[in-house]
């Protein structure tokens, strides 16, 4: 989209310069002569009239006085002029002092010399920045066309949307005040705007203010600050947009172009959290790194965030051709000097595997390939056990036996006392990993969370479907609770955890509270511009096969310990594994699985896993499935 940001051109800015040259030049000689002694150095400021056209023009060329857009100027460019000018000055007057000794010059006042350079310095900076405020002037926005905005957030990101609002005319939005809980900035200007208030005032400035638009600048802003601000703009009919959070802005920018509207992810926000960046680019930096699943939600993710450690290589392993290539469109648009190899390939075929071990030596590897749909895998039980458990067992061995230094499995929440068979798989697929671990001595390490928001399949997308068809929106009981994390933040935890892992371990993800289902569905609705129940109709459809009312994070007696990071727990005991059973019960698995035999499959992992109730699960009717 072409801007209407007016602009001068460079030849017109060098037009200038060579006259204020001259004014310079002439100033400096009159401010140091008096009135009668002007006709005598006369000839000694036309010399240096001359030269200095022959010598400061070239200079600012080379320096890129020339080749700037300066309603963009800045301090930097300030420093850059600072520099040509002295530049341009020092050898001009160099010239000058040198044709006096040799006698080309009679007479020569060397104080014009310094003033000269003052001038210049006044005059071409000030050219430079008169035409910013000139131009910025012309572009902004006509006060009574422009829809008038309250930015919240009177930060780095709120001085910046500011900026932009103000210079951008096509954004047609004028900036009318800040609000921000900072006491130090109360009353205080920031690019002319005054800081109005504290967040919780926002009501009261709603009512005594002419605003059409409030936006949440500030990415740190925990989810009950963005829930706060939403709801007032709903309630007083204005709209409202956001900043993303912050571990959706790792590895991009803060500008008005990442304003959008408020999004359910933003209502669950968490606390931003600190990671020690030193042990995370001590385990991925300059590594080779895999990540299967890479097409998936998580997966995909995963990758964005490895890639701003600067791995050596990234391998981008999946089985569904579209989503790898939209993952390596996307990374290599991002990052464009990182080495990144898609790979096409099912983790359930071991050769396949093997080979792509062999060629590419991954020293790190994050599996993330898995089948999670809990309803459908009640209905395709074999699928699950062989992408779930045979799957997993084929990238760990390979990961043995090409000397894989750090493994990390991407679990679930579903394996804790599991009664579905996407819970009894990622539970057998925890172990193999253990047992590996164990017998290795290798740095695998298992990674537990619950739901992330807005992954592929997940209930947000689906109630976002629904809402858009007219409703109604489906959930399965009333009381059904989760926990939830958006997908930046469970990625940003897992990448430390995987960073801290010694192997053997089970780390959990602080999830929080748990989230009621119910809850959720009307704030998306509300999200929409409606209201649930008047607008958009709830249904309840009753509990799914292979579903609880409430996740558990870990199993019963098992005590998890805090680690070095607030948010991430550690099983206390390290999980003992019989190896030689775990490999028989798999090799059973794989058998019955590709026999189809389906009740034999249940019962097996019902008594193989402890604490398992997949068994009392009903059988699955798949009218049900959503």
């Amino acid at each position: 989209m072409s801007s209407s940001r007016p602009t001068v051109r460079n030849r017109f800015v060098l037009i200038g310069d060579m006259a204020l040259i001259i004014i310079s030049v002439l100033g400096s000689f009159a401010l140091r002569l008096d009135v009668s002694e002007l006709s005598f150095y006369f000839p000694a400021a036309l010399v240096m009239c001359v030269l200095a056209l022959i010598i400061k023009i070239p200079v600012y060329f080379y320096f890129g006085l020339y080749r700037r857009l300066w309603i963009y100027a800045s301090t930097s460019e300030l420093r850059l002029i600072t520099v040509a000018v002295t530049t341009a000055s020092v050898l001009t007057s160099g010239v000058m002092v040198l044709f006096n000794f040799i006698g080309w010059i009679q007479a020569m006042p060397r104080s014009a010399l310094g003033i000269d350079w003052l001038f210049s310095l006044v005059l071409i900076g000030g050219s430079r920045f008169a035409l910013r405020i000139l131009l910025e002037q012309s572009g902004s926005p006509r006060e009574g066309k422009a829809r008038r905005v309250i930015v919240i957030g009177a930060g780095d990101a709120g001085a910046l949307v500011v900026r932009e609002l103000q210079k951008s005319s096509q954004l047609n939005l004028i900036p009318i005040g800040f609000l921000d809980d900072d006491p130090e900035k109360q009353k205080h200007q920031i690019y002319g705007i005054s800081v109005i208030g504290k967040v919780n005032t926002l009501a009261d400035v709603l009512d005594n203010h002419r605003v059409d638009e409030v936006i949440l600048a500030i990415p740190s802003a925990p989810g009950r600050i963005v829930r706060m601000v939403n709801d007032i703009c709903r309630l007083k009919g204005i709209s409202s947009r956001t900043m993303p959070g912050l571990y959706e802005l790792i590895g991009g920018t803060v500008n008005v172009n990442r304003l959008r509207e408020v999004d359910i992810t933003d209502l669950l926000r968490r606390e931003p959290v600190v990671i020690d960046d030193r042990l995370i680019g001590t385990s991925f930096s300059g590594k080779r790194v895999l990540v299967t699943g890479a097409g998936g939600s998580i997966g995909r993710e995963i990758c964005r965030q490895v890639a701003r450690w600067s791995p050596s290589e990234l391998v981008l392993l999946g089985h569904g051709e579209n989503s790898i290539f939209e993952s390596l469109l996307e990374l290599g648009g991002n990052f464009p000097s990182l080495s990144i190899h898609p790979v096409i390939a099912d983790v359930r075929d071991a050769e396949r595997i093997q080979e792509m071990f062999r060629v590419h030596r991954p020293q790190v590897v994050f599996h993330a390939a898995a089948h999670k749909h809990v309803p459908l895998m009640e209905a395709n039980v074999e699928d699950a056990v062989t992408n779930n458990i045979l799957g997993t067992r084929n990238v760990v061995d390979a990961a043995n036996r090409h000397g894989v230094e750090r493994l990390v499995l991407i679990s679930t929440d579903k394996a804790v006392r599991p009664v579905s068979i996407m819970g009894a798989t990622k539970r057998l697929a925890e172990m193999i990993v253990l047992d590996a671990a164990h017998r290795s001595r290798r740095i695998y390490s298992v990674v537990r969370f619950g739901n992330v928001l807005g992954s592929r399949g997940s209930v947000v997308p689906l109630f976002k479907n629904q809402i858009a068809r007219g409703g109604p929106v489906t959930v399965t009981h009333p009381e059904m609770h989760r926990y939830f994390m958006t997908i930046p933040e469970a990625v940003h935890l897992v990448l430390q955890a995987a960073a801290m892992g010694a192997g053997g371990e089970v780390f959990m993800l602080n999830m929080g509270q748990q989230v009621r289902i119910l809850d959720l569905a009307e704030d998306l609705i509300r999200l929409s511009g409606l209201e649930p129940y008047r607008d958009i109709e709830i249904t309840f459809t009753g509990i799914r096969p292979g579903e609880k009312l409430r996740e558990d994070l870990w199993e019963d007696g098992v005590q998890f310990e805090p680690t070095p990071h607030s948010e991430i727990y550690r099983a206390a005991d390290e999980e003992k594994v019989d190896g030689a059973h775990l490999a028989s019960v798999i090799e059973n698995l794989a058998h019955l699985a590709h026999q189809s035999e389906t009740e034999s499959l249940i019962r097996l992992l019902d008594e193989s896993i402890p604490s398992a109730s997949v068994r009392s699960t009903p059988p699955p009717d798949m009218t049900s499935l959503v």
